[in-house]
């Protein structure tokens, strides 16, 4: 099954930071297989911008490098890149100055859409607004994409939002979470609100608990200053494990309309309940043979920042007034996996007598392997009386759709085309951003209160015996994490 692509309006494009790891990673390379798959007009020009001092030639032979470099193996055809690199063009540019900006200026044009991207640390956010807004680039055609983290706490958040509330309107700024972009998170909501058999049971009545698990196997790697300034609640827990609890827990909007669902989601963080110490678990990774200990890592012995938090969280509302959420996140875990599971309570009387617990379980998966697989209880085949098993239907995306069917776009493609047709649905607004913020703040500053210490967990482990405790207590276990 092949999808139809409908190509998107004419745009300009500026990406701040085009030279930086995020554009060459991910941005440019989308971007190319967005141009291979037909959606973008033959008018539409990229155009980066940073400090570096190259002209538009040399930019064009560094995106052509990065586009081979992080797509995979022979996907990339020569001539498909020869003429997408033609639409690159290249302004070096002083983001607090007045160096580049008549040039970047004499490249816009008139009656197209204008994006221009903040790839860029956000202390620069409100100087690129303030110098778009100087150069007359802010006006009804102008959307700007900013990336996480979006501040640091609740203060910084709402400085944030006044300095981009300045010189745009909250419909022209897209807050992007990457992972909103994902093929399966799309599909959740689809699985829910498009099926009569799932959403008469999706509420406390029937759903026991609900796990939420991003686990890593790399460490932080090469972004120690970064990360230990941050930690996992912050980098993970304040935005994307947030943002797949809103999804999950949500009332249904009146129609798929970006502020309906973002109006939905606002409500959800509202109705979560204040942590309890004891409902939360943090962690940092120790030294194996694969690598070095976080705090060896980050360069200080002496670090409280967590690469681990395991969370059981409440939503006092209607719908989930005692049905717990477990969420967790962590850095050199067993196995990489990205996955929502909604456990079923069991059957309030079984007709087969004692058996050994069964749960109907979905889990929707959302990287390696995207895809949704519900549990369901059968006989097991053969003699010997009613035996009960458990048993996966599974819908991986490339079985059920077929091998000629085309590869999901990667999340920043789709979320950067999205930006072109102005559909704001999956990114998040300044309110929802601050509500989160008001919700994380407490915590993290009990912690620093308390001088609390993360507990050490062995690398390519699930983590912290004490998350698994925390479940215990609830006579509940975490969902084996699986590749």
């Amino acid at each position: 099954m092949v999808s139809r692509v409908i190509p998107v309006d004419v745009f300009d494009l500026v990406i701040f930071g085009g030279t930086g790891d995020l554009a060459r990673r991910k941005i440019l390379p989308g971007l190319f297989r967005r141009f291979c798959a037909g959606q973008m007009q033959p008018e539409a020009q990229i155009i980066g911008a940073a400090r570096a001092e190259m002209d538009s030639a040399e930019y064009r032979e560094m995106v052509a490098d990065a586009v081979r470099e992080f797509s995979a193996e022979g996907s990339v055809g020569d001539e498909d890149l020869a003429q997408f690199v033609e639409r690159l063009h290249y302004v070096p540019i002083d983001a607090r100055g007045e160096s580049g900006w008549s040039d970047l200026v004499s490249h816009m044009r008139p009656g197209v859409v204008h994006a221009f991207y903040f790839s860029v640390a956000p202390s620069l956010f409100g100087d690129l607004a303030e110098r778009l807004n100087i150069h007359g680039l802010t006006n009804d055609a102008s959307r700007i994409v900013v990336e996480k983290p979006f501040g640091r706490d609740l203060e910084s958040a709402r400085a944030l939002n006044r300095d981009l509330a300045a010189y745009f309107d909250e419909s022209q700024i897209y807050r992007i979470d990457h992972y909103l972009g994902k093929e399966t998170v799309q599909n959740l909501m689809a699985v829910r609100f498009g099926n009569m058999l799932f959403e008469p049971l999706w509420n406390s009545q029937y759903v026991d608990h609900i796990q939420i698990t991003v686990a890593e196997t790399v460490g932080v790697g090469g972004r120690g200053d970064y990360y230990d300034k941050s930690g996992a609640m912050r980098d993970m827990v304040q935005n994307h494990l947030m943002q797949l609890l809103c999804l999950i827990a949500m009332e249904p909007p009146s129609k798929f309309d970006p502020d309906a669902v973002r109006d939905e989601k606002l409500k959800v963080i509202r109705a979560l309940d204040k942590m309890d110490p004891h409902h939360i678990v943090r962690g940092q990774y120790e030294a194996s043979d694969d690598g070095p200990s976080y705090r060896e890592a980050v360069g200080d012995p002496r670090s409280r920042t967590e690469s681990y938090v395991a969370m059981k969280v409440g939503v006092s509302n209607w719908r989930w007034a005692g049905t717990p959420f477990y969420l967790r996140t962590g850095k050199r875990l067993k196995a990489r996996s990205s996955e929502i599971t909604v456990v079923f309570k069991e059957l309030n009387h079984s007709i087969f007598g004692e058996q050994e617990d069964h749960h109907n379980v979905l889990s929707i998966r959302l990287q390696p392997n995207e895809g949704i697989t519900l549990g369901v209880t059968i006989k097991e085949p053969g003699p010997g009386g009613m035996r009960l098993i458990d048993v996966p239907l599974d819908m991986s995306f490339a079985q059920a759709l077929g091998d000629d069917a085309d590869a999901p776009p990667d999340a920043y493609e789709r979320l950067i085309m999205d930006v072109i047709r102005g559909n704001q649905t999956l990114f998040m607004r300044g309110d929802e951003v601050e509500a989160a913020w008001a919700w994380t703040d407490p915590i993290i500053k009990g912690w620093e209160e308390r001088g609390d210490v993360p507990k050490l967990y062995e690398s390519g482990s699930d983590g912290p015996v004490d998350a698994v405790q925390m479940l215990a207590r609830d006579t509940r276990v975490w969902r084996k994490v699986s590749p």
